[in-house]
């Protein structure tokens, strides 16, 4: 039986001048498990909000052909009914949280349908969803990751048979991730239900999903099981989608004649141990340590800070921190979510004020120092960058801090800024329109606008896809001669050991890690304590030779020869 059953669908947003979504027809049986793939832009968005019949009940535009869902016709069927048989977690998924403690939240949308048993339908998600016992606790106190699972319970409160989640695991890190995924095989496997994710992380697909929908240009390319799938590497790429680093070392290697050519390409590390057996570890030149001179940028010193909790104790998330970052350093603050890594940043910037202990800079106390001066040393991007445009034009946003300053020559500067950020085309965009990976740059050229001699980057790969990911990081490397002192907080593992010299591990206000990464990877109590996980090419490496230390595909292909 299929959930979904989609003929002939086009469907033009109002004023536009062509179709996002083009002549499509699809069935997606029930119980699957669906991965939704392609390049920004390409319509998956849109194609599952025409599921839920946000399209065209509350988005208007022109639509052709029909859609059925569970046997209803969207176009027919109120969107309050079909949010029962449908249930959708967005991209931003706090904006579904609307109640103050967890089990009101979860059971709200039942509320709203007026159900007697609305709260035991809440518990009954909580449950579901892995939240089982937080039921009484205010939603500010749960982590990113349980923030999460706290929109998918509201979804699943109401029952429906089909899940839609919008890039579940962008902002989160791998332990959570993994568990979202978990709640989400649970969900489909015990429960039956049917879930449908939009997806760049294509080693979760690999491992969780049935099959894969690739989209292009608005149409459907096609829809493969997963092992199939992943082989259409070259397919894949074009669309901006970059199957598991497993799947492209193994294809690299037939393509060199490494491999036999009729091999199926591993798409897991469990996969890859017999289509690499082979392959023999090469040691090369040991990777450069890093050297431990230069003067101090940063220094905490006994640094303490709570926040005030409206129900029980202040939350500690520093107490004593001793550390210090050194000029000329590329650093990454890892860690899961609430370690305090954007803590630390706002506190590097005098945003916040340590309770106890002191921050300074160069040497001198933050505290001392006027905030005129202090921005021109260091400057924070922060992890939305929607919330560093203040002007209705990005040359603007780029020009307004050099304007309010009097910096001379100040216009020659902003075109420098717009020509080195690819940004002059776009300088009269309002930075809030442009898309992902246009506003990162941006928010990049307003951070360095005052030349500052630290640069703090919050997240600067979230929500991107990974092509986007990879433009940023080519950004990073071409701003080495603007930016001294660099400190990334990140999830991403694959920015963290191509680009960072030293990693720094948080977990519950403590660093519990400082070094290069062939030290903190190859410490396998941190990795367990703190949840992070190397790149997946790492770990193919390791389960072949514990010796090779190997963060990048590049890296495998020259580490491993046949024996």
């Amino acid at each position: 039986m299929n959930a979904v059953e989609i003929d002939g669908l086009t469907y033009t947003y109002p004023g536009a001048p062509q179709p996002t979504l083009q002549n499509i027809t699809l069935q997606i049986s029930q119980g699957d498990f669906l991965a939704v793939v392609g390049n920004n832009g390409c319509g998956k968005s849109t194609l599952c909000k025409v599921l839920n019949g946000l399209i065209p009940h509350f988005i208007t535009g022109t639509m052709e052909g029909s859609v059925r869902v569970e046997g209803l016709d969207t176009r027919e069927s109120d969107v309050g009914v079909l949010a029962q048989k449908v249930g959708y977690v967005y991209q931003d998924f706090e904006n579904q949280i609307v109640r103050p403690t967890v089990l009101d939240d979860a059971s709200y949308s039942c509320l709203n349908y007026a159900f007697p048993d609305y709260l035991e339908r809440g518990r009954t998600a909580l449950k579901q969803c892995g939240l089982e016992g937080r039921e009484a606790e205010y939603v500010w106190q749960l982590s990113g990751g349980q923030t999460h699972l706290l929109a998918l319970a509201g979804a699943v409160s109401l029952q429906p048979d089909i899940l839609i989640l919008d890039e579940p695991i962008a902002q989160l890190d791998p332990m959570h991730a993994d568990r979202i995924y978990g709640v989400l095989r649970e969900l489909n496997e015990r429960w039956g239900k049917t879930i449908i994710v939009i997806e760049h992380h294509t080693e979760y697909i690999a491992d969780y999903c049935k099959h894969v929908l690739l989209m292009k240009d608005g149409r459907v390319r096609w829809m493969l099981p997963t092992a199939e799938a992943l082989q259409w590497v070259e397919e894949l790429e074009e669309c901006n989608i970059f199957p598991p680093q497993v799947t492209q070392a193994a294809y690299r290697l037939q393509r060199q004649g490494r491999l036999p050519a009729d091999l199926a390409l591993p798409t897991t590390v469990e996969a890859g141990k017999t289509a690499f057996s082979r392959l023999r570890y090469v040691p090369g030149a040991p990777h450069r340590a890093l050297e431990a001179s230069g003067e101090t940028a940063v220094s905490f010193q006994g640094v303490s800070l709570s926040y005030r909790a409206v129900k029980g104790e202040p939350h500690t998330v520093f107490q004593d921190l001793d550390l210090n970052i050194r000029k000329g350093e590329k650093v990454a603050l890892i860690g899961s979510n609430g370690a305090g890594k954007s803590t630390l940043m706002k506190l590097m910037v005098g945003l916040l004020r340590p309770h106890a202990g002191t921050v300074s800079l160069f040497g001198e106390a933050i505290g001392d120092k006027k905030a005129e001066d202090l921005s021109r040393q260091i400057s924070l991007v922060y992890q939305n960058p929607e919330e560093m445009f203040i002007k209705d034009s990005i040359r603007g946003d780029i020009a307004y801090a050099m304007e309010v300053r009097n910096i001379p020559d100040r216009e020659r500067r902003t075109a420098e800024l717009l020509e080195r950020f690819r940004l002059t085309e776009l300088q009269d965009r309002d930075g809030r329109l442009m898309s992902g990976g246009q506003m990162r740059r941006a928010s990049l050229a307003i951070g360095i606008a005052l030349d500052p001699g630290i640069l703090l980057l919050d997240e600067p790969t979230a929500n991107l896809d990974i092509a986007t990911r990879r433009e940023i990081l080519t950004v990073l490397e071409d701003m080495k001669d603007v930016i001294q002192t660099a400190v990334i907080a990140t999830h991403d593992m694959q920015l963290v050991c191509q680009w960072a010299e030293r990693i720094i591990v948080l977990c519950g206000g403590r660093v519990v890690a400082d070094g290069p990464r062939d030290e903190i990877f190859a410490r396998a109590d941190v990795v367990e304590q703190v949840g992070i996980r190397p790149p997946e090419i790492f770990s193919m490496a390791q389960a072949l030779d514990r010796r090779a230390l190997c963060y990048t595909v590049e890296e495998f292909l020259s580490s491993f020869q046949e024996a």
